[in-house]
């Protein structure tokens, strides 16, 4: 019976259960637990590993810049001018859940990708879709997108993650065209979906970065009105990559 029930397990991909199964059989402290308390210590087994299995699925597509980035390993060190209260209030993703938006600003060197990494890294903890992108290599994507065909099912795919970051925004002037792309992938997610933006610019001067002011403004009253803002000063971390932040240093 044993057997039995073990080819059925592993029939079914239950393979934590099965797992756990031989492992209470081949102790035999385990007898003298009752059949509750071992069910359940089967059931813990197999949703523990399949909810492990969708954390590492939801990572691997969201692609972020900084894979390791965590908001418990978050330096606060006061010259950054990270405040606690605000990390801790936005760590719950509530402001996904209600489509609000984040924005990171800070010279090079200051943590941004690792920052936005790391809400990145605590929304696919909470079940939530993430994708991340480099502004530049997804307007490229884009153009790309108008000659071969694909690009009204790149938009598609843009509309779909819960969290959409957008790294290094602002590193080069936006064209016309460029200007009209990036409208249309803040368009389809305002109201409904979150957008985190990273920038060494300060917001004031983001307006400055589009070719097309009217386009401007509509990119600018989606992305900026709703969004919470985060701006990070200090020192470059990048001399002390090894010590803080996991290698923060490695990025802007």
């Amino acid at each position: 019976m044993i057997n039995q029930t073990l080819d059925k397990l592993s029939s079914m991909k239950l393979r934590s259960m099965e797992k756990e199964y031989r492992r209470q059989m081949e102790l035999p402290a385990n007898a003298a637990l009752s059949f509750d308390e071992r069910l359940a210590m089967m059931v813990d087994a197999e949703w523990l590993a399949k909810a492990n299995n969708r954390l590492q699925k939801l990572l691997r597509e969201a692609n972020l810049k900084e894979r390791t980035a965590h908001l418990e390993d978050l330096n606060f060190d006061p010259r950054r001018h990270l405040d606690k209260a605000t990390i801790g209030r936005l760590a719950d993703c509530g402001w996904i859940r209600e489509g609000r938006n984040l924005i990171v600003t800070g010279a090079t060197g200051t943590g941004k990708t690792y920052l936005i990494s790391a809400f990145g890294h605590a929304a696919c903890r909470k079940s939530f879709k993430v994708r991340a992108y480099r502004v530049s290599r997804l307007l490229t994507d884009l153009v790309i997108g108008r000659g071969d065909g694909s690009y009204n099912r790149l938009l598609n795919e843009l509309k779909k993650p819960d969290l959409l970051i957008l790294d290094d925004f602002g590193m080069t002037a936006l064209d016309p065209v460029a200007c009209r792309d990036l409208l249309e992938v803040v368009d389809d997610r305002h109201g409904s979906k979150s957008t985190a933006i990273s920038a060494q610019l300060p917001v004031a001067k983001w307006h400055g970065v589009f070719e097309d002011a009217t386009i401007a403004d509509a990119v600018l009253d989606r992305v900026v009105n709703n969004a919470h803002r985060i701006e990070l000063k200090g020192p470059s971390l990048r001399p002390h990559q090894n010590q803080i932040e996991g290698g923060d240093g490695t990025t802007d």
